[in-house]
């Protein structure tokens, strides 16, 4: 059984909290690093407990593809199914 994209979308939200030092409402319109205001380093950071917590990989083409909230669950979906 997969994860529904709002479990999804939650599990993420967690594991975003410590990158999100200005407290931003997560929405699925959220950019991940513009609207949070991280750097590349942590969005690796984030990137990788993301990998973890869902046992995958994700390429580094996909993830330049990846700029919001709603392309990492469907990332997620996707290479969880």
């Amino acid at each position: 059984m997969t994860a529904s994209d709002d479990e999804i979308f939650s599990a993420l939200c967690e594991l975003l909290t410590p990158f999100n030092s200005n407290n931003v409402e997560l929405k699925l319109e959220t950019e991940i690093s513009t609207d949070l205001n991280i750097d590349s380093v942590s969005v690796m950071d984030f990137v990788m407990e993301v990998e973890d917590h869902f046992d995958i990989d994700i390429p580094l083409n996909v993830l330049s593809d990846t700029h919001t909230m709603k392309d990492l669950v469907s990332v997620v979906v996707e290479r969880t199914s």
